[in-house]
């Protein structure tokens, strides 16, 4: 008797445990390194995005959308006839190996953990699991380039950067634009860390 009401016991800490884990927001943590030329924010502050031949797809539209949102919540807004910025995102996702402490080669050698500048590629997924090896981790990234409409010079350029085992949803995108646009249009320089709420608040 004893026994099954410990077990029992168990089983009710278990779930409440489970329960206050599903209950609390998903925080995402993106590495974010931005470049400003921007002194305050422009006036009239608005944009127009302009998409790449790349990214002139139906299934693009949600990252435009989520890219459009983190703008806004930034303090711009969107004007396709007039505006003073030129706005190009960046989408991508891929998976990278995870560093296994008693494997720390992989079978071509060290494992690659650099991740090159890129911007405007579009999006997409490669990777592929290999049962021999650890689980992958999937990687997300965005980036963000401002442009002066006049002038075509770049005045402001970020991105940012999540690694994480479980796979992402699409959300996990406009947390990292809101990421990349934190502290503008003055972000503080170097690469920082910068940790958000996978559901960010409506604009």
């Amino acid at each position: 008797m004893t026994r099954r009401w410990i077990s029992t016991l168990f089983l009710h800490a278990a779930a409440a445990v489970l329960m206050g884990c599903s209950s609390a927001p998903r925080i995402v943590e993106g590495q974010v390194q931005s470049f400003s030329t921007l002194a305050a924010l422009p006036t009239p502050a608005t944009y127009r995005i302009e998409r790449l031949p790349s990214q002139q797809t139906p299934s693009f539209d949600p990252i435009a959308t989520l890219a459009d949102q983190a703008l806004a919540r930034a303090g711009l807004q969107r004007d396709e006839t007039a505006p003073r910025l030129l706005v190009q995102i960046g989408a991508h996702a891929d998976a990278v190996p995870r560093h296994d402490p008693f494997r720390p080669y992989g079978p071509y050698g060290p494992y690659p953990w650099g991740f090159g500048g890129w911007y405007g590629r579009g999006w997409g997924m490669q990777g592929a699991w290999r049962f021999n090896e650890p689980t992958p981790l999937h990687r997300r990234a965005v980036s963000i380039v401002l442009r002066d409409a006049a002038t075509q010079a770049v005045v402001y350029e970020t991105s940012a950067v999540h690694e994480d085992v479980w796979v992402s949803d699409p959300a996990v995108y406009g947390v990292l634009f809101d990421a990349a646009l934190s502290g503008f249009p003055k972000p503080p320089g170097g690469v920082r860390q910068v940790r958000l709420p996978l559901a960010p608040p409506a604009p």
